[in-house]
Protein backbone atom coordinates (compact mmCIF):
# COMPACT_ATOMS: atom_id res chain seq x y z
CA UNK A 1 0.00 0.00 0.00
CA UNK A 2 1.34 3.53 -0.85
CA UNK A 3 1.64 6.10 1.61
CA UNK A 4 1.68 9.65 0.79
CA UNK A 5 4.98 11.58 2.10
CA UNK A 6 2.16 14.05 3.77
CA UNK A 7 0.69 11.23 5.97
CA UNK A 8 4.47 9.74 6.91
CA UNK A 9 4.97 12.84 7.91
CA UNK A 10 1.49 13.91 10.26
CA UNK A 11 2.46 10.43 11.64
CA UNK A 12 5.51 11.47 12.45
CA UNK A 13 4.84 14.71 14.24
CA UNK A 14 1.91 12.88 16.20
CA UNK A 15 4.73 10.42 17.38
CA UNK A 16 7.19 13.09 18.46
CA UNK A 17 4.36 14.82 20.17
CA UNK A 18 4.63 13.90 24.32
CA UNK A 19 1.46 11.86 25.07
CA UNK A 20 -0.45 15.02 27.32
CA UNK A 21 -0.02 16.61 24.04
CA UNK A 22 -1.79 14.17 22.04
CA UNK A 23 -4.66 13.53 24.71
CA UNK A 24 -4.89 17.34 24.72
CA UNK A 25 -5.44 18.09 20.95
CA UNK A 26 -8.23 15.29 20.77
CA UNK A 27 -10.04 16.88 23.45
CA UNK A 28 -9.35 20.58 22.14
CA UNK A 29 -10.24 19.17 18.45
CA UNK A 30 -13.50 17.79 19.87
CA UNK A 31 -14.75 20.66 21.94
CA UNK A 32 -14.18 18.78 24.55
CA UNK A 33 -13.84 20.59 28.60
CA UNK A 34 -11.08 19.54 29.98
CA UNK A 35 -11.09 20.75 33.85
CA UNK A 36 -9.45 19.59 36.66
CA UNK A 37 -12.42 17.76 37.69
CA UNK A 38 -13.40 15.92 34.36
CA UNK A 39 -12.88 12.67 33.27
CA UNK A 40 -11.03 12.02 29.92
CA UNK A 41 -10.71 8.35 30.03
CA UNK A 42 -12.53 8.63 26.43
CA UNK A 43 -9.83 10.87 24.98
CA UNK A 44 -6.49 8.03 26.24
CA UNK A 45 -5.66 5.20 23.54
CA UNK A 46 -3.73 2.19 24.53
CA UNK A 47 -0.22 2.29 26.26
CA UNK A 48 -0.48 6.16 26.73
CA UNK A 49 -1.07 6.46 30.19
CA UNK A 50 2.27 4.91 30.97
CA UNK A 51 3.48 7.54 28.78
CA UNK A 52 1.88 10.29 30.83
CA UNK A 53 3.08 8.55 33.86
CA UNK A 54 7.15 8.65 32.53
CA UNK A 55 5.91 12.30 31.52
CA UNK A 56 4.56 13.91 34.74
CA UNK A 57 7.56 11.80 36.57
CA UNK A 58 9.90 14.11 34.30
CA UNK A 59 8.28 16.85 35.11
CA UNK A 60 8.29 16.60 38.64
CA UNK A 61 12.06 15.82 38.56
CA UNK A 62 12.27 19.35 37.04
CA UNK A 63 9.96 20.71 40.19
CA UNK A 64 11.84 19.02 43.20
CA UNK A 65 15.16 20.47 41.14
CA UNK A 66 13.58 24.18 41.51
CA UNK A 67 13.35 23.74 44.82
CA UNK A 68 16.43 22.88 45.44
CA UNK A 69 16.17 19.64 46.25
CA UNK A 70 19.60 16.70 45.53
CA UNK A 71 17.62 13.96 44.49
CA UNK A 72 20.96 12.15 43.23
CA UNK A 73 22.36 12.37 47.02
CA UNK A 74 19.34 12.42 49.07
CA UNK A 75 18.16 8.82 49.99
CA UNK A 76 15.08 10.03 50.95
CA UNK A 77 14.35 11.58 47.69
CA UNK A 78 15.54 9.35 44.97
CA UNK A 79 12.51 8.28 43.83
CA UNK A 80 10.29 10.78 44.60
CA UNK A 81 9.28 12.16 41.51
CA UNK A 82 8.39 8.68 39.97
CA UNK A 83 6.24 7.80 43.49
CA UNK A 84 4.57 11.43 42.51
CA UNK A 85 3.46 10.43 39.13
CA UNK A 86 1.88 7.23 40.00
CA UNK A 87 0.35 8.75 42.73
CA UNK A 88 -1.66 11.16 40.79
CA UNK A 89 -2.19 8.89 37.54
CA UNK A 90 -3.25 5.96 39.63
CA UNK A 91 -4.95 7.00 42.74
CA UNK A 92 -5.04 10.44 44.50
CA UNK A 93 -6.65 12.02 40.41
CA UNK A 94 -7.16 8.33 39.08
CA UNK A 95 -10.87 9.39 38.61
CA UNK A 96 -9.71 11.50 35.92
CA UNK A 97 -8.29 8.74 33.80
CA UNK A 98 -10.50 5.87 34.34
CA UNK A 99 -13.48 4.74 32.41
CA UNK A 100 -16.65 4.90 34.47
CA UNK A 101 -17.63 1.63 36.93
CA UNK A 102 -19.37 -1.10 35.25
CA UNK A 103 -22.38 -0.97 37.70
CA UNK A 104 -24.77 -3.58 37.14
CA UNK A 105 -28.62 -2.30 37.79
CA UNK A 106 -31.89 -4.03 38.44
CA UNK A 107 -35.40 -3.64 38.54
CA UNK A 108 -37.24 -2.89 41.53
CA UNK A 109 -39.68 -5.95 41.29
CA UNK A 110 -40.51 -5.60 45.63
CA UNK A 111 -41.63 -1.96 44.38
CA UNK A 112 -39.61 -0.57 47.16
CA UNK A 113 -40.84 2.77 48.28
CA UNK A 114 -39.28 3.21 51.57
CA UNK A 115 -36.09 5.76 52.89
CA UNK A 116 -32.79 4.17 51.98
CA UNK A 117 -29.61 5.63 53.31
CA UNK A 118 -25.91 4.46 52.73
CA UNK A 119 -23.16 6.04 54.46
CA UNK A 120 -20.87 6.80 56.14
CA UNK A 121 -18.63 6.45 53.12
CA UNK A 122 -14.87 7.67 53.52
CA UNK A 123 -14.00 9.85 50.66
CA UNK A 124 -10.49 11.27 49.67
CA UNK A 125 -10.20 13.91 47.05
CA UNK A 126 -7.92 16.87 46.23
CA UNK A 127 -8.20 20.40 46.44
CA UNK A 128 -8.11 22.47 43.10
CA UNK A 129 -6.43 25.58 44.48
CA UNK A 130 -3.83 24.17 46.47
CA UNK A 131 -3.43 20.61 45.32
CA UNK A 132 -4.15 19.55 48.96
CA UNK A 133 -5.83 16.73 50.27
CA UNK A 134 -9.70 16.79 51.34
CA UNK A 135 -10.86 13.86 53.58
CA UNK A 136 -14.40 13.39 54.76
CA UNK A 137 -17.57 11.26 55.10
CA UNK A 138 -20.71 11.05 52.34
CA UNK A 139 -23.75 9.97 52.90
CA UNK A 140 -26.56 9.09 50.43
CA UNK A 141 -30.64 9.15 51.05
CA UNK A 142 -32.48 7.85 47.92
CA UNK A 143 -36.21 7.07 47.84
CA UNK A 144 -37.07 4.80 44.80
CA UNK A 145 -39.80 4.72 42.90
CA UNK A 146 -41.41 1.25 40.85
CA UNK A 147 -39.70 2.30 37.79
CA UNK A 148 -36.15 3.10 39.75
CA UNK A 149 -33.20 1.10 39.00
CA UNK A 150 -31.50 -0.68 41.95
CA UNK A 151 -27.80 -0.92 42.55
CA UNK A 152 -25.47 -2.77 45.21
CA UNK A 153 -24.32 -1.20 48.39
CA UNK A 154 -20.76 -1.53 47.75
CA UNK A 155 -21.50 0.28 44.04
CA UNK A 156 -22.60 3.60 45.57
CA UNK A 157 -19.03 3.23 47.27
CA UNK A 158 -17.42 2.61 44.09
CA UNK A 159 -19.14 5.59 41.93
CA UNK A 160 -18.42 8.16 45.01
CA UNK A 161 -14.93 6.73 44.69
CA UNK A 162 -14.95 7.39 40.94
CA UNK A 163 -16.02 10.86 41.20
CA UNK A 164 -13.94 12.01 44.47
CA UNK A 165 -10.44 11.46 43.18
CA UNK A 166 -10.07 14.29 40.88
CA UNK A 167 -9.05 17.99 41.75
CA UNK A 168 -11.99 19.88 42.61
CA UNK A 169 -13.89 22.05 45.16
CA UNK A 170 -16.26 20.00 47.63
CA UNK A 171 -19.42 22.07 46.20
CA UNK A 172 -18.62 20.82 42.80
CA UNK A 173 -18.15 17.35 43.81
CA UNK A 174 -21.18 16.86 45.63
CA UNK A 175 -22.98 18.03 42.77
CA UNK A 176 -21.58 15.70 40.29
CA UNK A 177 -21.76 12.77 42.39
CA UNK A 178 -25.38 13.56 42.86
CA UNK A 179 -25.84 14.05 38.98
CA UNK A 180 -24.11 10.89 38.60
CA UNK A 181 -26.56 8.59 40.88
CA UNK A 182 -29.70 10.27 39.90
CA UNK A 183 -28.77 9.37 36.00
CA UNK A 184 -28.05 5.98 37.01
CA UNK A 185 -30.74 5.17 39.61
CA UNK A 186 -33.90 7.52 38.74
CA UNK A 187 -35.42 7.64 42.29
CA UNK A 188 -38.31 9.40 43.05
CA UNK A 189 -35.66 11.65 45.75
CA UNK A 190 -32.55 12.00 46.16
CA UNK A 191 -30.16 13.41 49.18
CA UNK A 192 -26.23 13.71 49.37
CA UNK A 193 -24.34 15.36 52.35
CA UNK A 194 -20.25 15.42 52.99
CA UNK A 195 -18.54 16.53 55.38
CA UNK A 196 -14.78 17.05 54.96
CA UNK A 197 -11.69 18.57 56.10
CA UNK A 198 -9.32 20.45 54.01
CA UNK A 199 -5.61 20.56 54.15
CA UNK A 200 -5.53 23.71 52.25
CA UNK A 201 -7.34 25.09 56.07
CA UNK A 202 -4.65 23.26 58.06
CA UNK A 203 -1.80 23.64 56.60
CA UNK A 204 -1.50 27.52 55.52
CA UNK A 205 -3.43 30.15 55.83
CA UNK A 206 -5.62 30.25 59.45
CA UNK A 207 -4.10 26.92 60.06
CA UNK A 208 -7.16 26.09 61.92
CA UNK A 209 -7.21 22.03 62.51
CA UNK A 210 -10.85 21.69 63.86
CA UNK A 211 -12.38 23.03 60.59
CA UNK A 212 -14.60 21.43 58.59
CA UNK A 213 -16.96 21.84 55.41
CA UNK A 214 -20.58 20.06 55.43
CA UNK A 215 -22.68 20.17 52.28
CA UNK A 216 -25.88 18.83 51.05
CA UNK A 217 -27.84 18.47 47.89
CA UNK A 218 -31.67 17.51 48.19
CA UNK A 219 -33.45 16.72 45.19
CA UNK A 220 -37.43 15.25 44.27
CA UNK A 221 -38.74 14.56 47.46
CA UNK A 222 -36.13 15.68 49.98
CA UNK A 223 -37.03 18.56 48.72
CA UNK A 224 -40.52 18.98 48.59
CA UNK A 225 -41.19 17.00 51.59
CA UNK A 226 -39.69 18.07 54.50
CA UNK A 227 -40.80 15.06 57.00
CA UNK A 228 -38.66 12.78 54.85
CA UNK A 229 -35.65 15.70 55.04
CA UNK A 230 -35.76 15.94 58.72
CA UNK A 231 -35.69 12.10 58.88
CA UNK A 232 -32.27 11.80 56.36
CA UNK A 233 -30.92 14.53 57.91
CA UNK A 234 -31.54 12.97 61.79
CA UNK A 235 -30.39 9.23 61.03
CA UNK A 236 -26.92 10.78 59.50
CA UNK A 237 -26.21 12.97 62.65
CA UNK A 238 -26.75 9.73 64.58
CA UNK A 239 -24.43 7.43 62.17
CA UNK A 240 -21.74 10.59 62.20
Amino acid sequence: MHVSPTANAHEGEAQAQSASERIRYRLVSAGQRFFANDNIADFIEDGELDALRDEVQAKMQEVLRALVIDTDSDHNTGDTARRMAKLYIDEVFGGRYETEPQVTAFPNVSHLDQLMIVGPLTVRSACSHHLCPIEGKVWIGVLPNPKSDLIGLSKYARICDWIMRRPQIQEEAITMLADELERRVKPDGLAVVMQASHACMHWRGVKDNGAKMTNSIMRGAFLTNEALRREFLSLTRQQG
